[in-house]
């Protein structure tokens, strides 16, 4: 695929619902693909990525073929492939699932797939005249009189309002959508870059559940892991899946109190849940709220977070809410009031925290912070920029890691920390401290076993994440084990590095290919992006893993990826040997090697974040730019914790593991001499 076809992209981003300068469109769930139609009939769907989806979708391809009967020279189109229900409207992604890798159109009722629909709303090109760099409005009006003869069917236009979003909104809100695309009317069509002038608005759902029982914490969590939801469905109770996210210490124990006393034998609801941790059953009498950002098809919730407790509501009353949910992500303005507090962490203080960040920041003078426990804090220079091209200073570090503390902290906690500072920001030479100096009450600091005892900051609480980032360590590198069990990792990861010139694209190829390769082995692989160039990739170990057993583990992935794929990927160490390939860096899965954790900044030119993905991102694109010190906040309050699938996902089969080397192990020389 041309560069020129790659799609342009939503930013996530507030933005009004009424403003004259705007249009709004559906956000529809589904595919997004670019056709070229050729009078002649010839048709080419692309995927966002450049991958060709033409055989995939011939119904698609068929319709297009026949309509391009009545052009007069060829086009380029730009919209999402989506599957309809049985009243013909779009319908979620999870309906397209069946469709994606068969090229048999559904007949009738069949098994097939349900039946697709293409939605179109951009014109880039037609005949010789490229439209990119005309307005929207002109786009819409050229594509408009392109179909003016064409009857709603296959293929579709786009709905879409001007200056006024508010009913279309309203309409979202009634019938589940998963939000509106506002976009600016004279936007240009910057092919391959995702920019504000369209925007994402994503809405927030939220309803009442009932509490059918908890979880076991694991680890240092207090009181319980997770609650266990369910809604009425008549006299059943269903399960509606769990969410450990959204608790401080209080909340914790508040709850705890009341489940207690009404803790009982046996599962309240209809079927009884897996779970990863043992459960305990409670009477279902406790309704909390909690909101998420959709139901999937099997009727679980999808990124759920508790907000509190009702006592307004009887457990009797509580059934599923189909179409109505209650509010949208707000303006930007607050979103440290809004990212759930964990233990100690109130957001009220975190609000504080952050005004008072500004306030040091505007006036150009150091300060003093009170944290948890009454542990104070001096902080100096916050108007020093730490990131020239954007200009962000250590104030926005600050800022940032006191906004998202509540998902960060967990992801570090006990693990011991090393520190690459930047005192004077990242155009300068930076340094590595492993060993802690003598800190301030209220940072942990414990010797800790490796080649040598050393003594070094373990991470787990506020003082000693904004402590790290006063002596300007910009991103946060934990171990991949904890200070008490320091020889035994708790994940593996894979770091996925790029030659330059590679686009980032290639690297979301490979990291599917890992997926691949995990699925054979029934382990569940999470990504995130690393915030500079690459992305990795972490897998779950069993208890008690050493550092060796799941470098092993990697390599053995690693290699069968590069072997399947030696074009594209390398596990070369050599720089000079990798060529323009992604390398699969396995090596990093040794006692005292760190990566920068999820939700970490890093030291790149974009000020990235280290930011969790779903699979669903890694097939459909994104860029490794989107996730900033600036964005990340909403990004999180719109999705929730991810990382949270690496702590509650199943550990990987070591066993497997040994008949997979075996299995793939055989087949290689095999595959050598076909070469």
């Amino acid at each position: 695929m041309q560069s020129k076809l790659l799609p342009m992209l939503a930013s996530l981003a507030d933005a009004p619902l009424e403003d004259p300068q705007l249009v709004y469109e559906p956000k529809y769930d589904g595919i997004r693909a670019i056709a070229e139609v050729s009078p002649g009939g010839s048709v080419h769907l692309w995927s966002r990525l450049g991958n060709e989806k033409t055989s995939q979708f011939p119904e698609i391809t068929g319709v297009l073929a026949k309509w391009a009967a009545r052009l007069h020279s060829p086009v380029v189109l730009d919209g999402e492939i989506v599957a309809l229900d049985e009243r013909g409207n779009p319908a979620g992604f999870q309906q397209l699932q069946g469709r994606v890798h068969s090229s048999v159109p559904p007949r009738g009722t069949g098994t097939s797939g349900p039946r697709t629909a293409f939605i179109l709303f951009d014109l880039l090109q037609q005949g010789r005249h490229d439209l990119r760099e005309r307005p929207l409005v002109e786009r819409r009006r050229a594509l408009e009189r392109l179909f003016a003869r064409t009857k709603p069917g296959v293929l579709r236009l786009s709905d879409v309002v001007a200056g006024d979003g508010r009913a279309l909104f309203r309409r979202a809100l009634d019938e589940g959508w998963e939000g509106l695309i506002a976009k600016r009317a004279d936007s240009r069509y910057h092919a391959g870059k995702r920019t504000h002038d369209w925007r994402k608005l994503k809405i927030v759902h939220e309803q009442e559940f009932v509490v059918g029982g908890w979880t076991e914490p694991r680890q240092s969590r207090s009181f319980f892991g997770a609650l266990l939801l369910g809604v009425y469905d008549g006299p059943r109770l269903v399960y509606a899946g769990h969410t450990g996210t959204g608790f401080n210490e209080r909340e914790l124990a508040k709850l705890m109190a009341l489940l207690r006393p009404i803790e009982i034998n046996e599962s309240p609801f209809a079927e009884r849940p897996r779970t990863n941790e043992r459960p305990h059953w409670v009477k279902p009498q406790l309704v909390v709220q909690v909101k998420f950002t959709e139901w999937t098809a099997d009727g679980s919730l999808r990124h759920p977070v508790y907000l509190g407790l009702r006592d307004d509501k009887k457990a009797a009353n509580v059934r599923r809410e189909d179409a109505r949910p209650a509010s949208r992500v707000p303006a930007s303005s607050h979103h440290a009031e809004r990212i759930t507090a964990k233990p100690g962490h109130r957001a009220a203080d975190i609000q504080t925290l952050v005004e008072m960040f500004n306030a040091f920041e505007d006036a150009r003078r150091d300060g003093v912070v009170e944290l948890e426990g009454g542990a104070r804090l001096n902080v100096t220079n916050l108007h020093k920029v730490f990131w020239p091209k954007q200009k962000f200073t250590k104030g926005d570090l600050f800022r940032y890691y006191a906004r998202v503390a509540p998902v960060l902290l967990p992801v570090i906690a006990d693990r011991p920390l090393v520190m690459k500072r930047f005192p004077n920001g990242i155009a300068a030479k930076p340094f590595y401290q492993h060993r802690a100096p003598e800190v301030p009450p209220g940072v942990r600091m414990e010797m800790v076993a490796a080649a040598e005892q050393r003594p070094q900051i373990v991470g787990g609480s506020l003082t000693t994440l904004m402590y790290t980032t006063q002596l300007a360590a910009i991103s946060q590198d934990p171990w991949f084990s904890r200070v008490g069990t320091p020889y035994f990792a708790d994940h593996a990861a894979f770091d996925l590095d790029p030659a330059p010139g590679v686009p980032f694209a290639r690297v979301l190829e490979i990291a599917l290919a890992i997926r691949e390769e995990l699925d054979a082995l029934g382990a569940e692989g999470v990504p995130k992006t690393s915030g500079s160039d690459g992305l990795h990739v972490y897998v779950r170990l069993p208890p008690e893993t050493g550092y060796e057993t799941g470098l092993i583990f990697c390599q053995i992935i690693a290699t069968v990826v590069a072997n399947k794929h030696p074009k594209l990927a390398t596990i070369e160490r050599s720089i000079a040997a990798r060529g323009k390939r992604v390398y699969v860096d396995y090596l990093q899965n040794i006692l005292g090697k760190t990566l920068a954790s999820a939700y970490s900044v890093r030291a790149s030119d974009y000020a990235g974040v280290s930011m969790p993905l779903t699979w669903r991102e890694v097939e459909d694109g994104i860029e490794r730019e989107d996730f900033t010190i600036r964005t990340a906040p909403s990004r999180i309050e719109s999705v929730g914790d991810l990382w949270e699938t690496l702590r509650t996902s199943k550990p990987v089969d070591l066993a497997r593991v040994s008949r997979y080397a075996g299995r793939v192990g055989g087949e290689q020389p095999a595959r050598q001499r076909r070469k």
